[in-house]
């Protein structure tokens, strides 16, 4: 069996003007991970990502600091992209949803944990509202197309590396939707699942050509030495 390893990017600059870029905090996360994967010794066939900013950031700390510990361990030196990798607009998702125009960073500016609370809470029924037909924002596709994208990446790895390790970078929004739909979940589970997933954490699946399974999910153990740089936006 090949294992695809969905690596949520680090942690990004939530509440700045250029939320798609990497933190230091986000940098020390994706190292940390590729350290993690020299010490298990972990072969790695391809690293696939988005195109977002802090997809290929996430790709390219945690590719360095696996090669400067084990360069044998990476066969391919580029990265492949796929945009079904991307995330959601989380903008888009919650002006459909209010029916109303919002202030950029308007929550996280605040830096009030009630009030970015309160932010989350209201992107969650915004999400349980695009991914059950409900809304259909700006710019997006329906939901189901969101995941049957996010899907189809995998289904391209799976194919293409059948004995092979992948890591695969991308964002809490398609590693929910593709854990839904490994599970044969309904929607809503997915949008439980993207609220739950770790900055840089791995979920691991084991598949054939034809058909995988999830063996874990949202697992953060590269950072149990260094507990603080747990993070969830």
């Amino acid at each position: 069996m090949g294992a695809i390893f969905l690596v949520r990017h680090g942690q990004a600059a939530f509440g700045t003007d250029d939320y798609d870029r990497l933190t230091p905090v986000g940098i020390e996360q994706a190292r940390h991970l590729g350290q993690y994967f020299a010490l298990r010794k972990i072969p790695i066939d391809a690293i696939v990502t988005g195109t977002l900013t802090r997809q290929r950031q996430t790709a390219e700390a945690f590719s360095a600091a696996l090669r400067s510990r084990a360069p044998e361990l990476i066969k391919e030196r580029a990265f492949e992209i796929f945009a079904g990798l991307n995330e959601y607009d989380p903008r888009a998702v919650l002006v459909a949803h209010t029916a109303k125009d919002l202030p950029p960073n308007d929550a996280a500016r605040a830096r009030d944990p009630d009030v970015v609370r309160q932010h989350f809470r209201i992107l969650r029924d915004a999400l349980f509202a695009w991914a059950s037909g409900q809304t259909e924002p700006e710019g997006m596709p329906p939901f189901a197309l969101f995941q049957s994208q996010a899907m189809a990446v995998i289904a391209d790895v799976r194919a293409r590396f059948v004995h092979g390790s992948v890591v695969v970078v991308s964002s809490g929004g398609p590693i929910g939707a593709i854990v839904a739909a490994t599970l044969a979940a309904p929607p809503h589970a997915a949008v439980e699942l993207n609220l739950r997933i770790r900055n840089a954490s791995v979920t691991e699946i084991l598949g054939t050509a034809r058909r995988h399974h999830l063996l874990s999910f949202n697992s953060v153990a590269h950072l149990d030495h260094v507990p603080e740089l747990v993070t969830y936006t």
